[in-house]
């Protein structure tokens, strides 16, 4: 990996074996010394790592996922994975419903459509046994302490292992992407010559891109001797890689549409209303994209220090990255740190089963879940297809089919029939039709839309309100939910012409071949932001009239303040790729085998201390200094982290006898 080297001095004294009186935690003080940030010159070109023969990204997603792969020596060829068997009706894409199936005895069965295909025919009675499990990626994002242990609600009430799930769905794709690449070269491939890609949303906290890795671990994609044949890869990084690349056929312009009326059904991006019978014929040709090494037309436009903003819409999360070109490379320059929210299209979802609390009741639908667990699912897969089918400028009605199980299950519970419900509910949208369909009038569909869009466009608005958002080209809608037309006519609305709307053909894909790209040349992204402020606890000289008295611990005639944050790199800073933080540590005893050092984050710039409110223990440093003893009265352990990288990383050396040492920076543990 070619990384820009960039040092940061800092000497620390010794970590004295005292722990501060206000917190008790037995964790030793450490005492800097004039700690000073400098910054190197650019010394490109550090060595780079094992040559892998290709590159397999999996885009692993809340609602659909799927994988993509070029070989090195044609990086210009990316090939997405082969067509998937049963794929939905209305809905046309390379990518699988993110579904997974286990046995009753919690044994991986099958992942996609197969999965749900196998789920809905199984007998009622059955498939209360069997665990079918869908939208689990958000558990990471929404689970406050995430952890190894973490478990999640399978459709039938059962939990289960989250860190199993996401190790089957892995387990699954390498599979896949090795029986493929297999067939292609004709002969067994072999997972060492693979770099995998994993693409995780960029407002994603540390644990659970660790999670990630961890599945990764399990699943056997890669082993953890072996960690950088595994690249983490933010969802809206990948996106801009990809974006640059565009040629102008390979995207749809909003901006030289007409925008009085939102626009004509036959100008929609998924292309869903194209006939299909063109539709498959496209994408029979397009599972091979070529992407050619010259910069697309779009990008030409584009000038030194030009911004754009790249809005990843799925179906958990909504993720912004506002990006600013470094010329004549094209490097990326991040220019404010991640921000966005889980205001994906399974929003809308949630709205639909709201909407189906309120004409059937909370405690018939919670009953029907568990009890019919299949039926839901299918009752969701037709409200899907008809989500798809929502438009600014749409009149006649959306019709949802009710499976039978429901209409029957309702009567049994409540006595009555659905149609009963729907007159005698005070839903004015929402009729019953006599083929046994929810009639939905397009402003009641709109409606289940509107929290979700509206989640999403004042976030957009905070966000150009920022300083460093002024003056933005383009904004590049990407994602599956940046197909919807009212989701396009709203961000059309809120921008008013200020940057020009790009949405690349093939949306859905946008992040998977991006990721591709990435994995081929990880150094394009030069410089990032720090979501957070990271900083360990330590001691410090107590000077009066600076430190608060209540923080004055005194030790051996030394006066020292206690719980002081010593920041290793603030919230929002531009910190390089390579770029190190450096800090020396000292074993308290000389016979100590690990020294294990608390590190602290927070969402402010300027916090000073440990104990304020805001600053949280989100992980800990644990250097293996067993096996380092020497004669010398002092070790001292030098630490370098990295956080100009998609994961934050550690490394360590013995500087008496400059032997590596055991260094792990960990955030799942508690």
């Amino acid at each position: 990996m070619t990384e820009k080297e960039s040092a940061t001095e800092n000497l620390i004294s010794d970590a004295m074996a005292t722990p501060s009186p206000a917190k008790s935690m037995g964790e030793p003080g450490i005492t800097p010394l004039s700690p000073s940030h400098i910054q190197q010159e650019d010394t490109d070109q550090v060595p780079s790592g094992p040559s892998f023969v290709v590159v397999v990204a999996i885009d692993f997603g809340t609602t659909s996922s799927g994988y993509a792969y070029a070989f090195t020596k044609e990086p210009e060829c990316i090939h997405t994975m082969r067509r998937w068997e049963g794929g939905d009706p209305g809905v046309s894409n390379q990518k699988t419903p993110t579904t997974i199936l286990l046995t009753p005895d919690r044994k991986f069965h099958s992942f996609g459509y197969a999965a749900r295909d196998f789920y809905h025919d199984l007998d009622p009675s059955e498939s209360k046994q069997w665990l079918y499990l869908e939208k689990f990626k958000m558990k990471l994002h929404t689970t406050a302490n995430l952890s190894t242990e973490t478990d999640i609600q399978a459709a039938n009430g059962k939990r289960v292992k989250a860190l199993d799930i996401f190790a089957y769905a892995l387990a699954f794709f390498k599979e896949q992407a090795l029986k493929e690449l297999s067939d292609q070269t004709g002969g067994d491939f072999d997972n060492n010559d693979v770099r995998w890609v994993i693409t995780v949303p960029a407002i994603w906290k540390m644990p659970a891109k660790q999670f990630m890795r961890e599945a990764a671990y399990k699943s056997g994609l890669v082993t953890r001797d072996n960690p950088e044949q595994l690249i983490i890869a933010l969802e809206p990084e990948a996106a801009s890689i990809y974006c640059r690349k565009l040629r102008l056929h390979q995207m749809i312009d909003l901006g030289t549409r007409t925008t009085q009326n939102g626009h004509s059904p036959t100008d929609n991006v998924g292309g869903q209303m194209t006939p299909a019978k063109e539709h498959g014929r496209r994408n029979r040709q397009s599972r091979t994209f070529m992407v050619e090494n010259v910069i697309g037309e779009l990008w030409s436009e584009l000038e030194e220090g030009d911004r754009y903003v790249v809005v990843d819409c799925g179906g958990g999360t909504v993720d912004l990255t506002v990006h600013q070109i470094r010329l004549p490379e094209g490097h990326l320059k991040e220019l404010y740190k991640a921000s966005g929210g889980p205001y994906g299209s399974i929003g809308i979802d949630y709205e639909f089963e709201k909407l189906l609390c309120k004409i059937f009741g909370q405690d018939f639908v919670d009953q029907f879940k568990v009890k019919r667990p299949a039926a839901w699912v299918d009752l969701m897969i037709a409200f899907e297809s008809r989500k798809r089918a929502a438009a600014p400028d749409r009149t006649n009605p959306l019709n949802i089919n009710l499976p039978f199980s429901f209409i029957d299950y309702y009567k049994k519970f409540r006595g009555h029939s659905v149609e009963h419900a729907l007159r005698k509910s005070n839903v004015d949208f929402v009729k019953w039709s006599s083929q046994g369909m929810l009639r939905m009038n397009p402003d009641a569909m709109n409606a289940l839309f509107k929290p979700t869009i509206d989640h999403i466009i004042q976030h957009l608005n905070e966000l150009f309100e920022r300083p460093e958002v002024s003056n933005i080209k383009f904004l590049f809608l990407v994602g599956g939910f940046a197909e919807s037309p009212l989701l396009q006519q709203a961000v059309q609305v809120m921008l008013q012409g200020r940057s020009r709307i790009i949405i690349p053909h093939d949306v859905g894909l946008t992040i998977l071949k991006g990721a591709v790209l990435f994995g081929l040349d990880p150094g394009i992204i030069k410089v990032r932001r720090s979501p957070l402020t990271y900083g360990v606890g330590v001691l410090n000289r107590f000077v009066e009239g600076k430190h608060p008295p209540e923080k004055l611990l005194v030790k051996d005639g030394t006066r020292w303040c206690t719980d002081v944050l010593d920041t290793f790199i603030v919230a929002d800073q531009s910190v390089a790729l390579g770029e190190l933080v450096k800090r020396s540590y000292t074993p308290a005893r000389p016979a100590q085998q690990v020294i294990v050092i608390h590190v602290y984050c927070s969402e402010r710039e300027n916090a000073a201390f440990i104990s304020e409110p805001g600053v949280r223990k989100c992980g800990t440093l644990r250097l293996d200094v067993s096996g380092t003893e020497c004669g010398a009265a002092r070790r001292e352990i030098q630490t370098l982290m990295q956080f100009g990288d998609t994961e934050i990383r550690a490394m360590a050396v013995d500087v008496a006898t400059q032997r590596t040492v055991r260094a792990s920076i960990d955030f799942l543990s508690h």
